[in-house]
């Protein structure tokens, strides 16, 4: 289980990854060893899985972000049957999908998606993920804004 201190270790690095062992014991009012073993003790449990950056994708041509539902078909036209599993493998390898999530509801997969501009999104949508064997309805969110640093 998490103590404050852990918590306290984990908030900083969500912010800024590149954060020095020194800087977060400064920050925390915590020895230096002290944050460097806790490091080491949540890598090792798997609760730091890796360390990220995040990219201004605007800068570099992607500006527009988009979520798409899809709705699985499971009986194919050939008389095979496809699942939620199989389908989001086979999308996730696609260069456009940022992020595939298989969800309960009305909705059976969640696409996050970055493009150049709308052409772009009207092709990928249409010709590519319409195209794929098992996609029987899409739903296109797009995003307008991103509240504070999500994105």
């Amino acid at each position: 289980m998490l103590d404050e201190k852990d918590k306290k270790i984990l908030e900083f690095l969500k912010k800024n990854s590149k954060l020095t062992t020194q800087h977060i014991s400064k920050q925390t009012m915590t020895p230096i060893t002290t944050v460097h073993n806790r490091i080491k003790k949540l890598e090792k449990a798997g609760i730091i899985k890796g360390y990220t950056i995040r990219v201004d994708h605007k800068k570099l041509g992607y500006g527009i972000l988009a979520f798409v539902l899809v709705t699985v078909k499971y009986d194919l036209p050939n008389g095979r049957k496809t699942d939620q599993m199989e389908l989001s493998e086979k999308l996730s390898k696609h260069p456009n999908i940022e992020e595939c999530h298989i969800v309960a509801g009305g909705t059976d997969i969640i696409l996050k998606t970055r493009v150049k501009d709308m052409d772009e999104l009207n092709n990928f949508i249409i010709k590519d993920l319409r195209a794929h064997e098992g996609v029987d309805k899409t739903t296109t969110l797009v995003v307008l804004s991103t509240g504070g640093e999500m994105e």
